[in-house]
Order: structure tokens, then C-alpha cells, then sequence
């Protein structure tokens, strides 16, 4: 699940992930981006229906773009209103999504999505 301040960045990044991960089954992909109005900014109830929509019962994996974003999962995952199981990503956002994605897909389970995701900031790109 991916959240960010911007629902266009969301749906862009979910988007780029399915694609590089297409070609099987496909592990569930929901965003929250933005706010209910449609502007930029964090959604704790978009998060919510989101992380509802995409759990299957092994936990959610989240990752957030940056400040409120990781603020607003950290504070609902220690309210435990996410579903059980459910964790905040350290990864960077867009490739650790595309990597997150690859690996749910392939079947991974969380621990391992999580993981995988995380490796995501040892990519050099020179």
C-alpha cells in the first residue's frame, strides 16, 4: 500500500509497480494520496479504507512518501486501527514499491516483502 501527499504520485508509482511486476499473479496494490478534497496532504481515513481494502489477513505492508504521511501511519499502527500484522515500510518510495510489488506477487510473505523493499536503498545508480 502506498501513501503519499499526493494522490497522483500514489496512483503514478502503483501504477509503474504493477507493470514491472506484471506478467503472473498480482499482489494487491491500493494508494491514499492526498486528502478527501482532493488537495495535497495526508488522509488518516483514506488510509484506513485503503489498508482495509487490500488486507488478506497476513498484515499490510505501507510505505510513505515523507513527514505526515509516515507520522499519520506510525500514529494508526500505534492506535492499532490497521490491520493486524500491518507494517511501516522503511524503504525509499518508488523503488521500494516496484520491489514490495515484485515480491508480494512472486508470493512472498510479509517479513519478506518488507525486507526486499528495505534493500531497495542499497541500488546504486552509478
Amino acid at each position: 500500500m502506498l501513501v503519499s501527499h499526493s494522490a497522483l504520485v500514489a496512483d503514478s508509482v502503483a501504477e509503474l509497480a504493477r507493470g514491472l511486476a506484471a506478467g503472473g499473479p498480482m499482489a494487491p496494490v491500493a494508494t491514499a494520496g492526498g486528502t478527501a478534497e482532493g488537495g495535497l496532504g495526508t488522509s488518516a481515513e483514506r488510509i484506513l479504507t485503503a489498508a482495509r481494502e487490500v488486507d488478506r489477513g497476513a498484515g499490510v505492508a505501507l510505505l510513505a512518501d515523507l513527514g505526515s504521511s509516515v507520522l499519520t501511519v506510525k500514529s494508526l499502527l500505534a492506535e492499532g486501527q490497521l490491520p493486524p500484522g500491518s507494517r511501516l515500510v522503511d524503504a525509499p518510495f518508488l523503488e521500494g514499491a516496484v520491489a514490495a510489488v515484485v515480491a508480494a506477487s512472486a508470493g512472498a510473505a510479509l517479513p519478506q516483502v518488507e525486507s526486499t523493499a528495505g534493500e531497495a536503498y542499497t541500488y546504486r545508480k552509478a
